[in-house]
């Protein structure tokens, strides 16, 4: 699935294994370094700075309960990026306001699979969280095509998905660029991402 969303023009790639012991994400993330060497996909790891570093990895995606952004974007390799999940504006403000913030990950936007019983937030507080920060916001959460234009038209910056992007992988190389040239289409005005 990374070597397709590379081919494909997938901007950036999150790995997300949290079961995974340090060697055995340490490997995961290499391959997906190694994979994507020589095509604009950068890859982040979730939540585990130490992995990433080690591992070569483009940058860190943070949870909203994670480490505060300003005490690894010192040691942080240069062009590392680092992410953080938010889900309202004074959380948006915050995790910017402390500094070291990159771009931000608002949702879960609408109804997800995922994630079933948590209440989406709306394209309104997207609207507001993006309006709040001067960093790029990218919404997640039941993200779907039909719902690229009224993301884009809040001011994301882009979309983040699992299930979107993993289903049209494993249709084949061709649905997956389908997808993301639709989704480059909505974003085209909004190109924020570092």
């Amino acid at each position: 699935l990374v070597r397709q969303a590379a081919a494909a023009g997938v901007h950036l790639v999150q790995v997300r294994e949290r079961d995974l012991e340090a060697n055995a994400l340490y490997e995961l993330v290499r391959r997906c370094v190694n994979i994507v060497q020589g095509t604009r996909t950068r890859i982040l790891v979730n939540d585990r700075f130490d992995v990433a570093v080690a591992a070569g990895a483009h940058g860190v995606h943070l949870p909203s309960f994670g480490v505060p952004a300003r005490r690894i974007r010192p040691i942080a390799p240069a062009g590392f990026l680092i992410g953080r999940s938010v889900h309202g504006v004074e959380e948006a403000a915050a995790a910017v306001h402390e500094g070291g913030i990159d771009l931000l990950l608002f949702g879960a936007g609408f109804p997800t699979e995922s994630k079933p019983g948590i209440q989406p937030a709306g394209i309104e507080l997207l609207h507001a969280v993006i309006d709040s920060v001067p960093v790029p916001v990218l919404a997640v959460g039941g993200i779907t095509i039909e719902r690229f234009g009224i993301v884009a038209a809040a001011g994301a910056a882009g979309i983040a998905a699992i299930g979107l992007f993993a289903d049209a992988g494993r249709q084949g190389r061709d649905r997956l660029q389908i997808l993301v040239a639709q989704a480059a289409l909505a974003f085209d005005t909004r190109s924020g991402v570092p």
